[in-house]
């Protein structure tokens, strides 16, 4: 066997011996602290339309923004009788505010920050963008 060979030899079975890029990639996410999980807060009233249409704030994640404080950002759900109707990925840490019969308005929050306004249809629970206010 040649020195170079040896070399080789020697720098392969190093490589070998290394961690998987997935087993570094799974270390590296180990080492990262949780996200704390998303707290367990009940379902609770959030607006009451004059027609008996309500929105109801249900699911729950926990925002943390650029100082490390934590706050509760909730996604809501539009409840008319027995119909039950998600307002899809509006998570607001605010209440919303009827704008007229048929409409609702709320910021997104994202790290426990406002950001656009939205519109919230109180016939069907789409989410309208608006823009920044």
């Amino acid at each position: 066997m040649t020195i170079r060979s040896a070399v080789l030899l020697c720098a392969c079975m190093t490589l070998a011996c290394g961690p998987s890029p997935s087993q570094a990639a799974r270390t590296v996410a180990e080492s990262l602290p949780s996200p704390p999980p998303p707290p367990s807060l009940p379902d609770s009233l959030a607006l009451r339309a004059p027609d008996g249409t309500e929105l109801w704030f249900t699911d729950a994640r926990t925002g943390t923004d650029s100082a490390g404080a934590t706050c509760v950002e909730r996604v809501m759900q539009l409840r008319r009788d027995t119909v039950r109707v998600p307002v899809p990925l509006l998570y607001t840490a605010e209440r919303p505010r009827l704008v007229n019969d048929t409409l609702a308005e709320a910021h997104i929050y994202l790290n426990c920050r406002p950001g656009n306004l939205y519109r919230i249809n109180l016939r069907n629970g789409q989410p309208i963008y608006v823009g920044l206010e």
